[in-house]
């Protein structure tokens, strides 16, 4: 529930228009939403400024759409990560107002609220193709929590002469992610190109010794790059998520 709607209700026990236990039991049902799999948190929006986001993986496409059912029908934005392809094409034939997309293994389904436009500038950088999914996840994320976002795709440290052209770009982010597998060596290179913050996001991509985007992991925490910042491998949903809070804060501050 809003600050409005709270305002609202609050105004109408005041006026005798509404009872005071019939306002006590919506502001107890206004915050979670309790179904026979899930426990969801209908309050987050107003706390952290996105709604409850739902992790696909792990669920039934029934548990998927149920929960993202229930988030829409609070009037919130509803996100679906790590969406299979059975969830999808649930999802996508429940809502079909919807937006699916398959290589981020994403849904979103807006509340249909007036949308505020996109602020900041949010820089994706892959290191390899093969990075992309990773990337593109974080890409989206960014974008449904209103941020502007673009990508630069495979500009990896085996050919150092293809992100050193793109410098001019870097330095004009307000933030970059960068999604890199292997030896995960992309971040330092661009933390030190660049004055503003540095999200490293470590994928699985890679050879035995990589282990599944460990060494890559390894690597970006060791970063002698001072700006770089590290989430978790594969993690380009908490990449988008981080980044997306950040430069709305900086457009906060800026007026």
């Amino acid at each position: 529930m809003s600050g409005d709607e709270v305002r609202a209700l609050l105004e109408g026990v005041r006026s005798g228009a509404v009872p005071v236990g019939d306002a006590a039991d919506r502001l107890a049902r206004s915050t979670i939403a309790e179904l026979n799999f899930a426990t969801l948190d209908l309050d987050r929006g107003a706390r952290c400024g996105f709604p409850e986001v739902i992790l696909g993986e792990g669920k039934t496409p029934d548990w998927a759409a149920g929960a993202a059912k229930r988030i829409a029908d609070a009037g919130q934005d509803c996100f679906v990560t790590r969406v299979s392809d059975a969830q999808a094409e649930r999802l996508s034939r429940d809502f079909p107002r919807g937006e699916s997309d398959r290589l981020a293994r994403t849904f979103w389904l807006p509340s249909g609220a007036p949308r505020v436009a996109p602020t900041g500038d949010v820089l994706v950088v892959t290191a390899g193709t093969g990075d992309l999914p990773v990337a593109q996840e974080a890409l989206v994320t960014a974008r449904v929590m209103g941020a502007n976002c673009e990508l630069i795709v495979d500009v990896g440290v085996a050919g150092i002469h293809r992100v050193l052209r793109r410098r001019d770009r870097l330095a004009a982010a307000d933030v970059v992610i960068v999604v890199a597998g292997m030896d995960g060596a992309l971040p330092s290179v661009v933390g030190g190109l660049v004055d503003c913050p540095v999200i490293a996001c470590p994928t699985s991509v890679g050879y035995g010794a990589a282990f599944e985007g460990v060494a890559a992991l390894l690597t970006m925490l060791n970063s002698c790059s001072a700006g770089v910042c590290v989430v978790n491998i594969d993690a380009g949903f908490k990449a988008g998520y981080v980044a997306a809070r950040f430069v709305k804060r900086l457009a906060a501050a800026r007026g």
